[in-house]
């Protein structure tokens, strides 16, 4: 019973640590985008597609795979939307990972990482 007791208030603790933000339908997370590099394309996401950097495609942290989010570039107003395929990315301060496709449709990929908003659409 002790066990039982220990195991369930553990479980409890340990769930509520979870750093990972979650975005619900319509909200808006702010934050830094970036996109794949090359080496990525033709390899496996985590969704088990193969990734395109042609294709309308992203990774984040938290959004369930197939989810839609347009991603509009702060500095210019420009927005994309593109389907969560993946996981990431892992750098801190970051938010999303586009595909180079749907980066270059918001900025410069000169620039490289920019400051977005990303707005779950369903």
């Amino acid at each position: 019973m002790n066990k039982l007791i220990i195991f369930a208030l553990l479980s409890l603790i340990i769930s509520g640590c979870s750093s990972a933000p979650s975005v619900s339908k319509g909200a808006i997370e702010k934050g830094k985008a970036s996109y794949y590099a090359d080496k990525y394309h033709g390899r496996m996401t985590a969704s088990g597609e193969v990734f395109n950097q042609q294709a309308w495609s992203a990774a984040h942290k938290t959004l369930g795979f197939g989810s839609r989010v347009r991603v509009t570039n702060i500095s210019n107003n420009k927005s994309v939307i593109v389907t969560i395929n993946d996981r990431g990315p892992f750098i801190r301060g970051r938010i999303i990972d586009l595909s180079k496709k749907a980066f270059s449709q918001i900025a410069s990929v000169k620039q490289g990482v920019i400051d977005v908003t990303v707005e779950q659409l369903d």
